[in-house]
């Protein structure tokens, strides 16, 4: 696998925060230098994210990289396989989104106590989402009818919404240097779209 995805200063830089996530860093790097073809990195953010379900601990990870012209994303699950963690499996994703069809770059900020706002105070928390008409998702269910003795099929109603991503990223959660690489990645990419 050849490294000159990784040869520039930014690549360096997304090198050592993937070593730092400690999410399966060489797998990330191994997928998104076959991914982005040689291209250099330019930019980047990840985030890792920890959920507990009952029992059961979710880590999942999604690291943004931007090329020249491209925006590749990468997310990545992990699940147990058993009880004690030993038979482990990961599930990656990659997509190629080039950066003229990224329709829209949404950023959403919390402040806390704005009453007291001045110019440099610090954002607590930042929903980041983007746009680019990629995969959608569908929810179906049966269509129901007003009558309560009514046994015929009415078929399927739904909704087909854009799925494409939205990231929450908080100085409690993750930390205030986070909310900051966070909302300086959104700033940098909105601009490489729009030039």
């Amino acid at each position: 696998m050849s490294s000159a995805t990784y040869s520039t200063t930014a690549g360096a830089d997304l090198q050592h925060d993937l070593v730092r996530a400690g999410f399966y860093p060489q797998m990330v790097q191994d997928v998104l230098a076959e991914a982005m073809l040689d291209l250099p990195v330019v930019d980047h953010f990840l985030h890792l994210e920890t959920h507990f379900d009952h029992t059961e601990v979710h880590r999942h990870i999604t690291v943004m990289v931007r090329s020249e012209k491209v925006l590749f994303i990468v997310h990545v699950d992990d699940q147990q396989l058993d009880d004690h963690g030993h038979d482990v499996m990961a599930q990656v994703s990659v997509e190629m989104i080039s950066l003229a069809r990224i329709e829209s770059v949404a950023t959403s900020y919390v402040y806390h106590q704005p009453q007291h706002y001045s110019s440099g105070d610090l954002v607590r928390e930042l929903t980041f989402g983007m746009s680019w008409d990629g995969t959608k998702r569908i929810d179906l269910a049966p269509a129901e009818c007003a009558d309560p003795q009514c046994e015929a099929d009415h078929g399927l109603n739904g909704t087909s919404q854009p799925e494409d991503l939205v990231l929450r990223v908080s100085s409690e959660a993750d930390g205030q240097r986070a909310v900051d690489k966070a909302r300086e990645f959104a700033v940098r990419l909105r601009l490489a779209t729009i030039s």
